[in-house]
């Protein structure tokens, strides 16, 4: 489906900030995923034992106070502390100083889903053992949605656009189309994506109640997307956050570009039992022609892969609509970290601008997809692939699809 992008401005990334379960920073993460290696494993942040799930990806290593100065430690959330950290590097890895630019030449866009809730938690055990002096629960949750972007902010005098947006797991490309949006209208640089963390008590419950988590012990055999034995998947935390700019003025600054963000869609799905069709062939589509591409310029679909048999089958359904059966290599590396949430789709559009520039499809592990989703789903070990362009999908919990393009540029 052939197109023209709404407008001329280039928006590229210049900076990548990881933190992930199966590699903590861009490089770790990325060698673990080339090799296939899973940071999934038992919850350690809780007792799970008492629950119907007890697997989660886990950011390793990851040591606040060897990251950020003392006084921001005592009342940050871990989601924040993540955030800040992998804000850091993506700015450091742009070579962008947010001291030498001024504060409105610099915005921030992230996503949040579930983070709140451990903050909520904190929260609410502070109101139940001090009483007034604390907020209410109800304003704890409605706030923390703009903490990771607000501390971002603080923390780098920036004073450009701003937002926060909540869309679940689509919600990680919301927030970079949103920052491509700034470059567009002229802030030169937008830091974006989203870090998501919620394997707390309170957090925990809360997903159990979507009926999509899986209930596996063996970590090999619990998040199965496109797979006969798929029964739900995995949570996880992490993310990854970029620094954005136009592209003609990251060249003239010699900044390294990692890709272009080429296109973008969303959509919402019909009211269940109205017999609509679902959005996300819709999504792609429309995110295809805002990049201004065919089905044919894509070489590599990283897939949402939910691994809940009616949302696998409308996804490889939707797939061989646009591509055809087969007719594509599709991956999902997030079966090596969980479903991030917000974070997981950010993670894997650094994924995507990594297989482009190293000529490698990062594997899915562990899953036997079923024949009858017809997909080239690339398993067992990384594939070497030309690849220009890679599409990224996402859908959120009620009805959110998201799809990006991503190319070399």
């Amino acid at each position: 489906m052939n197109g023209t992008a709404v407008s001329t401005v280039s928006t590229v990334v210049t900076g990548l900030g990881v933190t992930a379960p199966n590699g903590l920073g861009t490089q770790d993460y990325w060698a673990a995923t080339r090799d296939g290696r899973s940071g999934i494993g038992r919850v350690t942040r809780f007792d799970p034992s008492g629950y119907p799930a007890r697997l989660a990806g886990e950011v390793p290593g990851f040591v606040a106070s060897e990251h950020l100065p003392s006084r921001l430690l005592p009342q940050t959330d871990h989601m924040t502390k993540l955030a800040l950290v992998a804000a850091d590097w993506a700015l450091a890895d742009a070579g962008v100083r947010p001291d030498e630019l001024s504060g409105y030449d610099m915005g921030v866009v992230t996503a949040s889903s579930s983070g709140g809730f451990e903050f909520g938690q904190n929260e609410l055990q502070a109101l139940w053992s001090k009483g007034s002096k604390y907020v209410s629960a109800y304003q704890s949750f409605a706030w923390f949605y703009a903490v990771n972007t607000g501390q971002i902010s603080i923390r780098n005098g920036m004073q450009g656009p701003s937002a926060a947006l909540v869309s679940d797991h689509a919600g990680g490309l919301d927030a970079i189309a949103q920052a491509r949006r700034q470059i567009r209208k002229g802030t030169p640089v937008t830091v974006t994506g989203a870090i998501d963390a919620s394997i707390c008590s309170y957090g925990w419950i809360c997903h159990l109640a979507s009926g999509r988590i899986s209930t596996a012990d063996d970590p090999d055999r619990a998040y199965l997307p496109f797979d006969a034995r798929a029964g739900g998947y995995v949570p996880g935390e992490g993310g990854a956050l970029f620094v954005l700019e136009e592209a003609q003025a990251a060249r003239d600054r010699g900044a390294r570009v990692y890709g272009e963000i080429a296109g973008y869609a969303s959509t919402f799905d019909p009211k269940p039992g109205t017999g609509g069709e679902p959005g996300l062939r819709r999504t792609i589509e429309l995110a295809l022609d805002d990049a201004g591409a065919a089905p044919a310029d894509i070489d590599v679909v990283f897939a949402d892969a939910a691994a809940v048999p009616e949302l696998d089958r409308i996804e490889a359904d939707a797939l061989a609509a646009v591509f055809g059966p087969h007719g594509i290599p599709v991956t999902a590396p997030k079966t090596m970290t969980g479903r991030l949430y917000s974070g997981a789709a950010p993670l894997d559009v650094a994924a995507a601008l990594l297989a482009i520039r190293d000529g490698v499809i990062p594997p899915t592990v562990n899953t036997s997809p079923d024949p009858a989703y017809a997909l080239d789903l690339v398993t067992g070990a990384p594939r070497a692939a030309r690849l220009r362009s890679a599409l990224v999908l996402a859908r959120g919990y009620g009805g959110f699809n998201a799809a990006m393009v991503v190319r070399s540029a």
